[in-house]
């Protein structure tokens, strides 16, 4: 075992410069891009559902191509502002109050999930109320996207070399440059594969083979049940944030702990679909 993890922590990590390009005091990172082309990608695929009357109840969407294209500035201010605060509140509220200027420092730390999925939700709720969008139209429809924003956020904090996993001698260990001298899991590798592309696919396949969005709510559920069940499980083989640690056990996390209401809203939203058919 010794021997194997002293040879693994000879595997290199990808060279690759977390700034894209800098012009004077401005820089232009590979986590920001993701978050660019996570909500860009998302959008257009947002726009083709909406689209696709054959995918609808008779009474179709009850929203526009439009209305997708005025939800996206929403949708954005909802992701940002609500994973920078959700982050403050969930992780690093000790660190920030000391020092209210941390909270602008959004590479200290970074987003929380949790709190992005939060601030969208408020985002919809305002926007369907104002559009008179059944809300779990619009509900379904955004959450079959998310796992796009996902993949690419995950894959950006690789290239960031943050949220790396414990300590491990599988053949995949990579050896994070901030996270000491040994192989360690690439847990954001397993969260782009799991939350990303995996969750995107089964979502399509019940959207264009199940006709899932003929089932209010159905989509939104599934995804939300699906991306509890795939972070509790990463949160097993990934290191708890250091300012936090372990909950109880030497196993409950943050992670865990903000997952399980969403697996049962989740679960509850999928068992209730078929009664707002």
């Amino acid at each position: 075992m010794e021997y194997t993890a002293t040879l693994l922590s000879l595997m290199a990590f990808p060279d690759i410069d977390p700034v894209i390009f800098a012009i004077g005091p401005v820089q232009v990172r590979w986590y920001g891009l993701a978050y660019v082309i996570g909500i860009l990608l998302g959008w257009r695929y947002a726009r083709k559902l909406v689209e696709n009357e054959k995918l609808w109840p008779a009474s179709g969407p009850r929203m526009t191509a439009l209305d997708i294209d005025d939800f996206l500035l929403w949708a954005t201010v909802g992701i940002v502002a609500g994973g920078r605060i959700g982050y403050i509140l969930f992780y690093d509220f000790a660190a920030v109050s000391a020092n209210p200027v941390r909270a602008l420092e959004i590479w200290n730390g970074g987003m929380s999930f949790h709190g992005g999925l939060l601030g969208t939700l408020v985002a919809m709720l305002l926007f369907a109320h104002k559009r008179s969008i059944p809300v779990f139209n619009l509900f379904d429809v955004v959450c079959a996207v998310v796992p796009v924003g996902l993949l690419f956020g995950r894959l950006a904090n690789f290239i960031n070399s943050e949220l790396w996993g414990k300590l491990t001698d599988v053949p995949w260990a990579f050896v994070f440059p901030t996270g000491g001298p040994f192989p360690r899991h690439p847990t954001q590798l397993y969260e782009a594969a799991l939350e990303g592309l995996l969750l995107l696919s089964v979502l399509a396949w019940l959207i264009y083979r199940r006709q899932a969005l003929k089932h209010r709510g159905l989509v939104a559920g599934s995804f939300v049940t699906g991306y509890a069940l795939s972070r509790i499980f990463v949160e097993f083989f990934r290191e708890p944030d250091i300012q936090i640690g372990y909950l109880a056990g030497g196993w409950l996390t943050m992670g865990m702990v903000l997952s399980l209401p969403m697996l049962a809203v989740g679960l509850w939203a999928v068992a209730t679909a078929k009664s707002r058919a």
